[in-house]
């Protein structure tokens, strides 16, 4: 539905966040208006250059979305949209341990419950046998690719939330099955970033501990390519997962001067460039004690 759609039917609009009982006839109209208002949501936050704003705000967002999720536990896109903004929050914003944990598990179980009520027997993938898990994965396609993406997303971020339980790094294969399937059925999907993150996952330990950095590297030169050096995250990324795991100083320095040097305003990554300049500062601040 376009925005000049989305106009015409404010009243529509309206009785949806309002929580007006309509009839039968207008469910399918209010269900497409619902749907474009949550993405239009999404991109407006996702989209905003300011930190300050968005940090400040986006809890009153989120609260909304959840209860348009609420009205619709089983719509999956809904539940699509709620897990990717409340991962994405968590990632940026939050740093108390504890609420990132609970914001983290919130997103994946939406982004678990959005696979099951839209894909072909996908319920219950985090507690089928591996093996079966796996041959799932490798029977979806590319119309399989934006919900396999965004619950992969949701899943790494709890794994990180998490990283002092043995259980929830346990599931690294699996959303490195699902990042693995994205790769190989739609490389381009949102400027590569599914790179960034088998990037993350190869370099999260040094090579005497079974990470492999080379492959890593690889990735993130994948993911840089691929978004044409838009995506900032995964310079940021690069420098810190790999360049700074083998002390590799003048590339280390290199990236993050670039990610200072670039623009961020870049439609869909606006906000994380925003974030990625931060922590591209932070670490170059702290660089000389760390080499």
């Amino acid at each position: 539905m376009t925005s000049r759609c989305i106009k015409k039917s404010k009243v529509s609009i309206l009785a949806v966040l309002l929580g007006v009982s309509l009839s039968s006839g207008c469910s399918t109209l209010i269900s497409s208006v619902t749907q474009s208002f949550a993405e239009d949501l999404s991109a407006a936050i996702l989209n905003n250059p300011d930190l300050a704003m968005v940090r400040d705000g986006a809890p009153s967002y989120l609260i909304l979305v959840d209860s348009l999720v609420a009205r619709a536990p089983e719509d999956a896109f809904m539940l699509q949209q709620s897990a990717r903004l409340h991962s994405a929050y968590a990632a940026a914003f939050v740093v108390d341990e504890e609420r990132a944990k609970l914001l983290h598990a919130k997103a994946k179980s939406q982004a678990l419950a959005s696979a099951c009520h839209g894909m072909k027997n996908a319920c219950g993938l985090d507690t089928r046998p591996y093996q079966a898990f796996e041959r799932w994965v490798n029977k979806q396609g590319r119309r399989s690719v934006p919900q396999m993406y965004d619950l992969a997303v949701s899943w790494a971020g709890w794994i990180q939330a998490n990283s002092d339980d043995f259980s929830a790094i346990a599931d690294l294969a699996r959303v490195k099955a699902l990042m693995l399937r994205v790769s190989e059925v739609q490389p381009g999907y949102d400027d590569g970033g599914v790179f960034l993150y088998l990037g993350v996952m190869e370099t999260l330990l040094p090579p005497g501990m079974g990470g492999k950095p080379d492959i890593g590297r690889r990735y993130f030169e994948q993911a840089i390519e691929l978004s044409q050096g838009a995506n900032l995250m995964a310079k940021v990324m690069y420098a810190d997962q790999y360049a700074r795991l083998m002390f590799e100083r003048e590339l280390h320095d290199k990236l993050l001067l670039e990610v200072l040097d670039s623009p961020v305003e870049v439609d869909g990554l606006t906000l994380m460039n925003m974030v990625a300049k931060e922590q591209a500062q932070t670490l170059l601040d702290s660089a000389d004690d760390y080499f």
